[in-house]
């Protein structure tokens, strides 16, 4: 099982590009904005799962807070600014991994069922390019209402929608790629928590 270290600085590389609204150069958050990060944070999972989490907050140049020390598998981040929607996640330690290999454009780990949430919500750029930063012309965001998502679990997608045409249902992000997941919706779209925060 990995470490809480561990776990946290595999997720300063998964999210090296992002800073989460109201993190500073440094590593250091301004006074004040440390436990609205954390409930923003703590608002990707269910209380039992999120009580327990390990919070950190990633700056623009990729530097890790701890804003929280968590007992918990589970580690969560706050919204990324850099999408449209509200978007914090709580991700497993196997979930964690799968990131790790995503950023690394490495092969995930096999046999590591990853599981995460993302209950407000989340904006991808691409369902099929997984190294998207934006979408391309005349595409739009793909927007998921609260959902958890499946990793590393490729027997289990067979089925499912490869295209988000409706992200109401139960879709394959990524298709063809090393890194398809499933994305579960688990609640209605809100405009409301989309645009909070942003």
């Amino acid at each position: 099982m990995q470490s809480a270290t561990t776990t946290l600085a595999v997720l300063a590389a998964l999210v090296a590009t992002a800073a989460p609204a109201g993190a500073q150069q440094g590593g250091q958050t301004p006074p004040g904005n440390e436990q609205r990060l954390i409930a923003n944070a703590m608002s990707a999972a269910p209380r039992a799962v999120a009580e327990k989490a390990t919070v950190a907050a990633i700056d623009d140049k990729g530097r890790m807070t701890t804003l929280r020390k968590g007992a918990g598998n589970f580690t969560c981040l706050p919204d990324n600014p850099t999408t449209p929607g509200n978007d914090p996640m709580c991700l497993d330690q196997n979930a964690v991994a799968w990131a790790q290999a995503w950023m690394s454009r490495s092969t995930p780990p096999q046999g590591k069922v990853g599981f995460g949430y993302m209950l407000q919500g989340g904006s991808d750029a691409s369902n099929t390019d997984p190294f998207a930063s934006a979408p391309t012309a005349g595409d739009k965001w793909v927007e998921t209402g609260p959902h958890v998502m499946i990793f590393n679990a490729p027997g289990i997608l067979e089925g499912y929608p490869v295209q988000a045409t409706d992200t109401r249902v139960p879709y394959v992000m990524w298709n063809g790629t090393p890194y398809a997941h499933l994305m579960i919706p688990v609640g209605e779209p809100s405009r409301a928590n989309a645009s909070q925060g942003k």
